[in-house]
């Protein structure tokens, strides 16, 4: 093979030629096609000697920002679209099955499994919510026994993690299982759009180009079944000022819930709840393991 030198017009072509034939054949696509895309943009873009050193110092400031409780580069991908993007390639699903979202940051494993009913507010803080509905195959029929671990943040826009010490252990979050029938209950509080961390490089990128940081109130699913695909997805509040706006990218429209008030005293009773409350009712749909 020729030997190629390197020009303005063919630096791509060039690059990707270095890899070895013998190197692993995904990591030589990849290679490829990451020099492809980055040396078109530059040509597109024209960066001066000062701006390319700019992106660098950024690249350089998110490395150290990154610790084993805050991930930047993650937070960057997010921001960029990026891990909402993997997610869907991921997780397409046939017609009919949920759609799922990004994990977000603030899931804790071994949250305690807890009676169906069950509510997850452990301060007692915050507006009184019941979410319920069934977990369902994609031809209608109840799931027995799926896993359903469900985590949320405050009525103040924090989840206990971020307020060790102000909220106790595993608040707002629990997991429970179904039965024949396939329906799931739980109760918890009304859930408020929180900002991410904005303090780093990715906060300081969000503000030069008048973006703001803030995700729409939502509730966390993973949802598992022997025979099902794993689903990992939210349930968000349409009415919500950031709805249209998600700093992550996170929010489908099949994936907003009506959150209704109620305080009729008969609806209160028959949902054993104690004063008015928000009432949130979806299904979930789990496609079968391929």
């Amino acid at each position: 093979m020729k030997p190629g030198y390197f020009s303005e017009h063919d630096s791509a072509e060039v690059v990707a030629a270095r890899a070895s034939e013998d190197a692993d054949a995904r990591a030589r696509e990849i290679y490829r096609v990451l020099v492809k895309h980055l040396h078109a943009a530059v040509r597109e873009l024209e960066p001066t000697q000062e701006e390319w050193l700019r992106a660098i110092r950024f690249l350089t400031r998110t490395g150290h920002m990154c610790d084993d409780w805050r991930q930047e580069f993650i937070l960057l991908s997010d921001v960029l679209g990026v891990s909402m993007l993997v997610d869907a390639v991921n997780n397409r699903k046939p017609s009919g099955a949920s759609e799922s979202t990004v994990l977000g940051p603030f899931h804790v494993a071994g949250a305690p499994e807890l009676p169906m009913g069950a509510d997850i507010c452990r301060d007692k803080k915050g507006t009184p919510m019941l979410v319920k509905g069934r977990i369902l195959d994609t031809a209608g029929n109840p799931i027995d026994g799926a896993r359903i671990d469900v985590w949320q943040a405050n009525d103040e826009g924090f989840y206990d993690v971020q307020q060790k010490g102000v909220q106790p252990d595993f608040n707002l979050r629990g997991v429970f299982r179904t039965a024949s029938d396939g329906a799931y209950r739980f109760k918890g509080v009304k859930p408020k759009f929180y900002p991410i961390p904005a303090d780093g490089p990715v906060g300081q990128m969000l503000e030069a180009l008048g973006r703001h940081p803030y995700r729409p109130a939502h509730l966390h699913y993973i949802i598992e079944a022997a025979g099902f695909q794993s689903l990992t997805t939210h349930i968000f509040d349409p009415d919500d000022p950031y709805i249209h706006s998600d700093a992550v990218f996170g929010v489908k429209e099949s994936l907003m819930a009506e959150f209704r008030w109620t305080e009729d005293p008969e609806e209160i009773a028959a949902e054993e709840m104690r004063a008015p409350f928000f009432l949130v009712v979806r299904d979930f749909v789990l496609a079968a393991a391929s």
